[in-house]
């Protein structure tokens, strides 16, 4: 059975990887704008096995949820799953604007070429 402390615990490493990924994708982010793709996507990735990371903490207790231990619910628990789920939110929404900013770099360079 997990205690009190292994769930916020495991709440807490939630939240570091979460936020590690968060910060990734922000940089990301920052980088397809400025049109370093490959870094951004490379970002992406780092950002990707911090959140395979944050759900294998997660999945522990999962598994011990589901086995029928008692789980006393933590409020940095909460926390750490809150912030997981908006980060994963946040990839799907980085990759999609990498991909326009990629789009669009690309119209642009070939009205530069056409001279328009």
């Amino acid at each position: 059975m997990a205690t009190k402390n292994d769930i916020s615990m495991v709440g807490f490493a939630i939240v570091a990887y979460a936020g590690d990924a968060k910060s990734d994708l922000i940089e990301a982010l920052n980088q397809a704008r400025d049109k370093n793709f490959a870094k951004a996507r490379e970002l992406v990735e780092s950002a990707n096995k911090n959140i395979v990371e944050a759900h294998n903490e997660q999945t522990g207790l999962l598994t011990q949820e589901a086995g029928g231990a008692d789980m006393d619910v933590t409020f940095i628990m909460v926390h750490g799953q809150d912030t997981l789920m908006t980060t994963m939110m946040l990839k799907d929404q980085v990759e999609y604007f990498i991909n326009e900013y990629e789009r669009l770099a690309k119209i642009e360079e070939r009205l530069d070429k056409a001279g328009l």
